[in-house]
């Protein structure tokens, strides 16, 4: 099949195999069996999930797109104009799925019957904005409005960044409404969705736009653009991998549920995802380069197309999945202990000694963002090792180190006890904000970003080029001035705590997942406005540096020690009423964790205070040696200048004595 034709079917070939395997899981599985109770009739629940498959689908083009368009393709040339088109067709697509799908959800939830009349629009319109569920999909389908509209008028570099990121962002409410809140595990379950469905989204919608621009490019763009690509689906392959993976523990315990409905439809999709790979290695490894060649190109895109109609089987397998029963019974029971109806899950055992070491909860957003960050800097220090240059030891260590602490908070015993325990949250808080972001500065990554990736030489942007970029946009030379870096260190840590925002974090894991995230940066930024090795807009002066650690190291004093004389509990309907047995009171926890905050979270600051001092003395002894350099040369300079003169005037002798 050559490029052009593949065009025009690739698509319809992806479509349709969805499709044919939707219908084919729905029957097998039972997905659309008629309900004993407050049925909504075939129309809706057949129509739900083929327009879920919609959604998925389109979304997939309106994200996969953009990320290709920006990491492969050149700003303003044709081939970027089309991607740009592309993700707004899908996102036009997306839009009127999103907005029939929410409508198809409020009748297969509420089980009402469609009419013209005034109280059925109420029903309607309290759905959409008086329920967590209908709310999710309107904001899906305002956002696909929105991008619909952005990706048809914007074309720069700037702009498409931010479409981009607002393109991922409207997945998410429909992430977190796959699965429900009612049914154990619910954390995990909507990370690795999350996951999952961004994932999904870039592997496929970059090769929708790989047949899409083919007959735009010639050989050589294309051989670069699939290379470009190829790296993406490889990422992308990782994440749906094990998001799918942990998706799949959570709905099947043991080995025998495989042999259920549900069981053999999850089978198909990970058959289908193995298949993907295994395309995806051969034409990485051996087929790419064949598209340089006159007449190589065919064997490869019928490949493609293979690929296309795999992806479709998967796809529509998933969707057939969310709509069977699974062979467990997930929900929560209705005997609730208070834990588990404010956590979802069960109190923990008491936290003693041995539990600083064996007690897990892993988050898989963290675990994925850990992972990458620690083999993208293993495979920048091996570039460099491999072309003869040097890398710090110690800086690879510090970074290694910062990462696995990321790992221990987020998913060890912090993250197990923070949602019963003030003071857990607050190490965990202390840690994040001072002690990781100290490891990871130190680590340098942008100078070895800057180093070890390949520099683009044809027009379009890779990690290197976005990198540097936004370390030179005025948005970074404003947060990372020492003053707005310190003001934002120190006032979040009072907004947050003494705001619904804490609340928040408790309640919705996305609060909780926002939190983590704004601390981390937050606490990363300051340190490298005093410390950092990788380039900033501006530093203060060492004098200046230490000043402001010290108003730092004060503000946290207080604020700790305000924790521990409030008589007040802070979100006191979650911590205390966990009806825990064990430990110290909810008040008494409380005080620890004030205490935590004032003497604990000082360690690394005197830590950071010190590394300011020892720069300061370097600095001090560098231009010591600099000024002394400079003597010695001035001194050097003046002698030959003497000298001269001195032969000058014994030429002169001699003339006159001659």
């Amino acid at each position: 099949m050559n490029s052009r034709a593949l065009r025009l079917v690739g698509p319809v070939i992806l479509v349709a195999a969805a499709l044919l395997m939707l219908i084919v899981g729905l029957a097998y599985g039972g997905g659309a069996d008629p309900l004993q109770l407050n049925d909504p009739g075939p129309v809706v629940r057949w129509g739900l999930p083929v327009a879920k498959v919609v959604v998925n689908l389109s979304a997939a083009v309106m994200v996969g797109a953009l990320v290709l368009a920006l990491f492969g393709l050149e700003a303003r040339e044709r081939p970027f104009d089309t991607a740009l088109d592309t993700a707004s067709a899908g996102a036009a697509v997306f839009t009127v799925a999103s907005g029939l799908t929410a409508y198809f959800t409020f009748l297969n939830v509420l089980g009402a019957t469609p009419s013209a009349d005034a109280q059925f629009g109420a029903q309607l319109g309290n759905f959409l904005v008086g329920t967590e569920l209908g709310l999710a999909w309107l904001i899906t389908t305002l956002a696909g409005a929105v991008i619909t509209v952005l990706t048809f008028a914007f074309r720069g570099w700037t702009m498409t960044l931010l479409i981009g990121i607002a393109a991922v962002a409207a997945l998410v409410p429909m992430a977190t409404q796959g699965h429900s809140g009612a049914e154990a595990n619910h954390n995990i379950a909507v990370a690795a969705l999350t996951l999952h469905i961004i994932g999904a989204a870039v592997w496929v919608g970059g090769i929708v736009l790989l047949v899409i621009v083919r007959p735009q490019l010639d050989r050589e763009k294309m051989h670069a653009l699939l290379e470009r690509y190829s790296s993406l689906a490889l990422a992308a392959f990782v994440v749906v991998a094990g998001s799918g993976l942990a998706r799949a523990v959570i709905g099947v315990v043991a080995w025998e549920h495989l042999a259920s409905a549900y069981g053999a439809l999850l089978m198909v999709k990970i058959a289908a995802l193995l298949l993907i790979g295994v395309l995806g290695a051969i034409y990485r490894r051996r087929l790419i380069d064949g598209i340089r060649v006159k007449g190589g190109a065919g064997r490869f895109w019928g490949l493609i197309a293979l690929e296309l109609a795999f992806m479709g089987i998967a796809s529509g397998a998933a969707v057939a999945l969310s709509r069977t029963p699974p062979p467990v019974d997930t929900t929560l029971a209705t005997d609730r202990s208070p834990a588990e109806y404010l956590t979802g899950a069960p109190l923990p055992p008491e936290l003693t000694i041995d539990r600083w070491f064996t007690q897990w909860d892993i988050d898989l957003l963290w675990l994925t963002v850990v992972g990458f960050g620690l083999f993208f800097y293993f495979a920048g220090v091996w570039r460099l090792h491999r072309r003869g240059d040097r890398w710090p030891v110690a800086r690879t260590v510090m970074w290694t180190v910062g990462m696995l602490a990321l790992l221990w908070v987020t998913g060890g015993p912090i993250n197990a006890y923070q949602d019963y325990l003030f003071s857990m949250h607050m190490i965990g808080h202390m840690l994040l904000t001072m002690a990781i972001p100290l490891c990871l500065v130190v680590g340098a990554p942008v100078t070895l970003a800057a180093r070890a990736i390949r520099k683009r030489e044809d027009g379009t942007r890779g990690a290197r080029e976005w990198i540097l970029w936004a370390v030179h946009t005025p948005f970074s030379r404003v947060v990372t001035h020492p003053l707005v870096a310190a003001a934002v260190f120190i006032g979040s840590l009072w907004a947050f705590y003494y705001t619904d925002l804490f609340r928040w974090s408790l309640y919705d894991h996305l609060g909780h997942v926002w939190m983590t995230a704004h601390f981390l940066i937050s606490g990363y930024l300051f340190v490298l406005s005093l410390i950092g090795i990788d380039p900033v807009p501006l530093r203060l002066p060492y004098a200046f540096r230490l000043v402001t650690l010290l108003a730092v190291m004060a503000m946290h004093a207080f604020f700790g020690i305000a924790i521990m004389m409030s008589e007040s509990l802070f979100v006191a309907e979650w911590f205390g009423s966990m009806g825990r047995t064990w430990g110290p009171t909810p008040l008494e926890d409380q005080y620890i964790g004030g205490g935590v905050a004032w003497s604990i979270g000082e360690i690394p600051t005197l830590i950071l205070a010190i590394t300011v001092a020892i720069q300061w003395s370097r600095s001090d002894e560098r231009m010591q040696r600099r000024a002394d350099r400079h003597a010695d040369r001035t001194g050097d300079a003046e002698l030959e200048e003497y000298n001269a003169q001195l032969a000058a005037l014994a030429e002169r002798d001699a003339r006159r004595a001659r």
